[in-house]
């Protein structure tokens, strides 16, 4: 498919800067099958779902990978995404294309790290002179939070948390899992006392989840690997909502990669620990999943792609038209929807 049937117009105003507060008075807008259904906030989300349901989320936690430093008295800004063994790290930097193998970066807390290589892709490999743990301490002391670039400002305090879901568990993000941003303590609780269930498993999201697509068809994109993991214990449960007739709620659509990865023909998800390149567009049979929660994400994203997989794309289409005319707030920050395949919602 032509990557700009993907495309739509989102005015700037409808980006959100800060995420609603409380978390779950964001608006959440019910699409299928039929096209949009309601709107609620997400409060109401215990309602809408159904006692035996279960809610797939995912626990990673997003690591303070963001850095500005100075290199040959130049500001240059420095996102980890992986450590490539010893003292070497897989970085993203702005401006890359000024630096030079050689070349020192002086970044917070006295580190100063050297350009090994820079890549073809735009990636930048760093010698950081310390172990990969030691390194991780320095980035949770001394790192930002890894805004996405359309939030147009740093990032400050308040983002160690509003970044943050409250399933975070397991380090090792670059970004957030963002449609888990939306859940309270007083939400988790209502969702238990309605006899909806919950169960986590981890994709640690990286740039293969945020990375735009260049090309101009679909299957010219190369999904670039992110590590997660579903546990035995985790796999088995959701077999057994699956087999007592409850619905599989995927949180977010990170989670329904890793799902869409580890289920077999039949609908089974087996336990699954490793990385992940599936780049899901429309023609996908999903397997794994009844319905999904996601936030409205970027015009020709895969993320956009994977939500028109599952409802279709005019379908899709439609109802961002609607959420923008009726003024829901988009990406990371914004507001959520929830998808269902085929009982309404």
């Amino acid at each position: 498919m032509r990557v700009d049937t993907f495309d739509f117009e989102l005015p700037a105003d409808r980006i959100a800067t800060r995420p609603a507060e409380p978390r779950d008075a964001a608006r959440l807008l019910c699409v299928d099958g039929a096209g949009v259904r309601a709107h609620h906030a997400f409060a109401d989300l215990p309602r809408l779902l159904e006692p035996g349901d279960i809610l797939v989320v995912n626990d990673t936690r997003v690591v303070p990978v963001r850095m500005n430093g100075q290199s040959a008295g130049a500001a240059v800004e420095v996102t980890a995404v992986g450590c490539e063994g010893g003292r070497l790290w897989r970085v993203l930097a702005r401006p890359a294309r000024k630096l030079k193998p050689g070349q020192s970066i002086s970044l917070p807390g006295d580190l100063a790290a050297a350009v090994v290589s820079r890549e073809a892709n735009g990636a930048v490999i760093l010698d950081v002179d310390m172990t990969r743990e030691e390194f991780l301490a320095h980035l949770e002391c001394h790192g930002a939070m890894p805004l996405p670039p359309y939030i147009r400002r740093h990032a400050d305090e308040r983002d160690h948390s509003d970044y943050q879901t409250i399933f975070a568990l397991n380090a090792g993000a670059i970004a957030a899992p963002t449609a888990g941003l939306h859940f309270t303590e007083r939400l988790l609780e209502a969702l238990a006392a309605a006899g909806i269930g919950r169960v986590a498993l981890t994709l640690h999201v990286g740039p293969g989840t945020f990375m735009p697509v260049r090309t101009d068809m679909t299957r010219d994109h190369e999904m670039q690997g992110e590590w997660g993991e579903i546990s035995p214990k985790a796999a088995a449960r959701i077999n057994a909502v699956r087999q007592s007739g409850g619905r599989i709620i995927a949180v977010g659509t990170t989670t329904v990669r890793l799902l869409e990865s580890a289920v077999d023909d039949s609908g089974v998800v087996h336990p699954y620990r490793g990385d992940t390149t599936l780049f899901i567009t429309p023609g996908h049979r999903f397997r794994a999943i009844d319905a999904l929660i996601t936030n409205f994400h970027l015009p020709r994203s895969t993320l956009f792609m994977l939500v028109c997989a599952f409802l279709g794309t005019g379908i899709m289409k439609q109802a961002y038209c609607e959420a923008i005319a009726r003024g829901y707030r988009f990406y990371s920050y914004g507001d959520a929807c929830l998808l269902a395949s085929e009982r309404p919602c």
